[in-house]
């Protein structure tokens, strides 16, 4: 994930940039913005991964035998 934000950071700011270019009513891109971002994709892949561990956690063993 954090390789990813590193990544995916100065491409969604230059591209943002470049689309606020085109309006009007110019605006500034503050940092918090892509940091909020970032947090709030880091919640829900951990969300996600902790969902599917404890489900594989607490299920039957002797179930999931039965279909193989």
């Amino acid at each position: 994930m954090a390789i990813a934000f590193i990544i995916a950071c100065p491409i969604a700011y230059y591209a943002m940039n470049k689309w606020l270019e085109s309006f009007a009513y110019k605006t500034t891109l503050s940092w918090w913005i892509l940091a909020l971002a970032g947090m709030l994709a880091l919640g829900i892949a951990l969300l996600t991964v902790s969902w599917q561990s404890w489900r594989a956690a607490t299920r039957n063993p002797v179930e999931a035998l039965r279909y193989e």
